[in-house]
């Protein structure tokens, strides 16, 4: 799929107050909005009915059975910004599968401004997840006292973990770098676990780096912070030395922090945020885990031993995601019955 810019792609019918948005070849009705951060904005449109050429063209798996969608609108406002929106979805393109969020279509615009300038707006369009986020949905449970059962934290892990297997998988691998519970859709189904999809591949890049300089080290930190949210970002993105080889393996690190957040409804480091003095960098440097109360009868000791062998300081110590799926999968022939 490839990234055209054009000042017809997509464009708002501001003129006529029509609220529809043309994304290449499809015209969309503008429903509402549904979340916003940084320079996005996300809204619930409905596809007006294409045309049969259109239709017939279009793969089935990728149409919505009421032809709602969830669409991504980013104002760009430097060159930097610009290549970031391509970079996502050139890397959004590359991926196919069940959990991770597929990219349908998208058109990057010019745009003229009021003072004369020119920006970019880009539109990208998305399958609609009506239950939120894994993160939307802890702040529900907590209210309420809830846990998910042990087989049910399982088996949302199991997703997850398939889905970055996906990434992980190409050559050179790619790591997502914002792996966190505000990126996972989950999907309510009545007697199973959610069905659970990573998105936002915004910060994905090929994992392998080596860094050979202090000045590399520490260009890795500044972008890791930029694109990679603290409570959930590894040790070695927050102390990078001068000579490491850094992989795949920060995304288990922020798997680690994910399972232990899909258990307790928080991450495993943000107490630090609440006590005098604390840091929340040193408490993840130096891994400093604490087990808040939960369930009852509590989560097994199998389950904390789990997290723990994936918060491993020493990135070589940590598994790689073939080994994680081979032990949820005994975890889950255990704790199934």
């Amino acid at each position: 799929m490839g990234c055209s810019i054009s000042g017809l792609n997509a464009l708002y019918d501001a003129a006529t107050g029509s609220g529809d948005v043309w994304i290449n070849e499809r015209r969309f009705r503008v429903l509402r909005q549904i979340g916003e951060g940084g320079f996005a904005f996300v809204y619930l449109v409905r596809e007006h009915q294409p045309s049969a050429d259109a239709a017939r063209a279009r793969s089935p798996s990728l149409a919505s059975e009421d032809g709602t969608y969830a669409m991504k609108k980013v104002l760009i406002q430097s060159k930097e910004q610009l290549d970031l929106v391509k970079e996502e979805i050139r890397v959004s393109s590359l991926f196919n599968h069940p959990n991770l969020l597929p990219l349908l279509d998208h058109a990057v615009i010019a745009v003229k401004s009021q003072q004369g300038d020119w920006n970019h707006e880009a539109y990208l369009l998305f399958p609609v997840y009506i239950d939120g986020t894994l993160f939307d949905n802890a702040k529900v449970m907590q209210s309420r006292k809830e846990f998910y059962s042990t087989i049910d934290v399982l088996r949302v892990f199991q997703q997850l973990c398939e889905g970055l297997k996906h990434m992980h998988s190409f050559d050179p691998p790619y790591a997502h770098n914002d792996v966190k519970p505000g990126n996972v859709l989950v999907t309510h189904r009545k007697g199973q676990a959610p069905l659970a999809t990573l998105m936002d591949f915004g910060s994905a890049r090929p994992a392998r780096k080596e860094i050979r300089s202090r000045s590399e080290a520490l260009r890795l930190q500044e972008w890791a912070a930029e694109h990679c949210s603290a409570p959930y970002r590894a040790p070695e993105l927050w102390d990078c030395p001068s000579h490491a080889d850094i992989d795949e393996r920060t995304d288990i690190w922020s798997l680690g922090c994910t399972l232990y957040a899909i258990m307790y409804g928080v991450s495993p480091f943000e107490y630090a945020l609440g006590e005098s003095g604390g840091s929340l960098q040193l408490a993840i440097v130096n891994c400093t885990l604490k087990w808040p109360a939960g369930p009852s009868p509590p989560y097994p000791d199998a389950l904390h031993q789990f997290v723990t062998w994936m918060l491993q300081p020493q990135p070589a110590m940590r598994p790689h995601i073939n080994d994680i799926i081979l032990h949820v999968e005994k975890l889950m022939e255990k704790y199934s019955s």
